[in-house]
């Protein structure tokens, strides 16, 4: 729930985006959640509205932010990728990708992507990086992958005939409606070669007990919530024809998380799904 990546406005280019503080949006409700200042009273009023609902969503943030750090740090320190494609960035934030990444292999390269037009504003804080690597934000639409893919941009600072980290944290379940989001990631790895990585995370009601589960459809339906629940069988869709990283398909908090402090949240405090898959 990292960002409205895919919420630009019709009829306009995400490079001419205004900042809308009368309307919440997901990236600042994010924040909000994790204790930033880089938000409205629209977020934080929707962000409590959303409390009511899933009291624990705080802990969902939290534990969804580490495990863009593990997973980061896995692709960086074991599995040897150099090159990161983060889509739905969100507003930074301590230990974004090309920190945790140039922390392990300095030389790494990041490519973030959001059309946020406040991350944008923030992006300063995005494109610092190690001598040895290279960082770069892109202002661009998920929902448009084929334009993220061609941007100059985006091939000024990776080599698409190397092996990519692809990120999609809290950003898929932004793209409403069953099997909608599977074309975007398939037509994203078809771009990248084999050893390449997918780590992607997405809201879940399968966890949840009916009354909220119930109450999670009712704020769909009424627009009160944005963010697209997937049971697990949509959600490993997205991973189809890779190999699947130990543990699997988990809840985030659970996903190599035998370094998090003690004792750790329910897969339903959590409700998210994660997953890290390779390229064969």
């Amino acid at each position: 729930m990292r960002s409205p990546v895919v919420e630009q406005a019709a009829g306009h280019d995400a490079s001419h985006s205004v900042i809308d503080t009368s309307v919440p949006q997901p990236a600042r409700r994010y924040n909000y959640w994790l204790g930033g200042k880089d938000n409205f009273a629209v977020d934080r009023a929707s962000g409590d509205e959303i409390a009511k609902v899933f009291p624990t969503v705080r802990t969902m943030a939290v534990e969804n932010r580490r495990f863009l750090q593990r997973a980061t740090g896995f692709l960086a320190r074991e599995a040897g990728i150099r090159q990161f494609l983060d889509i739905g960035t969100g507003l930074p934030t301590a230990d974004n990708t090309h920190e945790v990444a140039q922390a392990i292999a300095p030389e790494s390269r990041v490519v973030y992507v959001d059309n946020d037009p406040m991350v944008m504003v923030h992006a300063r804080a995005l494109l610092t990086s190690s001598p040895q690597g290279k960082t770069a934000y892109l202002e661009a639409d998920l929902r448009e992958p084929g334009k993220i893919l061609a941007h100059p941009e985006l091939r000024d600072t990776l080599d698409l005939s190397q092996p990519v980290g692809l990120m999609l944290i809290a950003v898929l379940h932004f793209v409403h409606g069953h099997g909608a989001a599977a074309p975007i990631v398939r037509q994203l790895l078809e771009a990248l070669p084999s050893g390449s990585y997918l780590v992607a995370s997405n809201a879940t009601k399968d966890f949840s007990p009916p009354h909220i589960a119930a109450a999670y459809d009712a704020m769909i339906a009424s627009g009160r919530t944005d963010a697209w629940p997937r049971d697990r069988a949509e959600f490993a869709e997205l991973f189809g024809g890779l190999d699947l990283v130990e543990p699997g398909i988990v809840a985030v908090s659970e996903w190599r998380a035998e370094s998090e402090p003690a004792p750790r949240p329910t897969a339903a405090d959590v409700a998210v799904y994660g997953a890290v898959g390779r390229k064969p």
